[in-house]
C-alpha cells in the first residue's frame, strides 16, 4: 500500500537526491490486530530531521468532547458511529525535505537500492499529524462542517432540525447523526 499511495518518487538506482533533502532511516513496525490481523507500518526516523522552523502541533479532540458530543447525541435522539481511516498520514502530502536508500524490505518491488525521495507523511515524520490534520480539515469544511468554537476538533453541520457532529482524534473519528 505504501507504494500504491504514490510515497515515494523514485531517483533510480544509486540516484541523487534533490538539493537540500537530508538523508534518514525507515523501519517497519509490525502488529497483530485484536482480531488476528497482522498489520505493518512503515515510520520514517524524524528523529533524525531538523526541527522545523514552524508549528508541528496537531490536536486531538478531549476526553470532554467525546462526553459532550455522546450527551448531545444522546439528548437530541442521533446515532453514534465511530470509525478508523486507514492509511490517513499516506493521503497527506509531506513538506519535509528527506530521502531514503531503498534498504532488503524493498528488493521484492525491485527498489533496492533506490533513491527514494518522500512525498507522503508518514509515521515518525514531525509534520505528518499536522499534515493530515490539514488534509482531514479540508475535506469537512467541503462537506459544509466548521469547527466548534469551543474544540476545535469537534466538527459540526447544521441540518435544519438538528446538528451532525464529528470528532477526530488523529485518524480516528465519532460521528454522531
Amino acid at each position: 500500500q505504501v507504494l500504491g499511495y504514490g510515497t515515494f518518487n523514485d531517483h533510480g538506482l544509486g540516484g541523487m537526491p534533490p538539493e537540500g533533502f537530508k538523508k534518514i532511516n525507515v523501519h517497519f513496525v509490525y502488529a497483530v490486530k485484536h482480531d488476528g490481523r497482522h498489520k505493518a507500518r512503515l515510520v520514517a526516523g524524524g528523529h533524525l530531521t531538523d526541527i522545523p522552523i514552524d508549528s508541528v502541533y496537531s490536536s486531538v479532540v478531549s476526553l470532554k468532547g467525546v462526553r459532550v458530543i455522546s450527551f448531545l447525541a444522546e439528548l437530541n435522539d442521533l446515532k453514534l458511529w465511530s470509525t478508523d481511516i486507514g492509511n490517513a498520514y499516506l493521503e497527506s502530502p509531506t513538506l519535509e525535505k528527506v530521502y531514503i536508500i531503498g534498504g532488503p524490505e524493498f528488493a521484492s518491488v525491485g527498489l533496492e537500492g533506490h533513491t527514494l525521495v518522500i512525498v507522503k507523511a508518514l509515521y515518525g515524520l514531525k509534520s505528518s499529524g499536522l499534515r493530515w490534520w490539514e488534509i482531514l480539515a479540508d475535506v469537512l469544511r467541503t462537506m459544509g462542517f466548521f469547527p466548534s468554537k469551543a474544540e476545535r476538533d469537534i466538527w459540526m453541520r447544521d441540518k435544519g432540525d438538528h446538528y451532525e457532529y464529528i470528532i477526530v482524534y488523529v485518524d480516528d473519528l465519532g460521528i454522531a447523526s
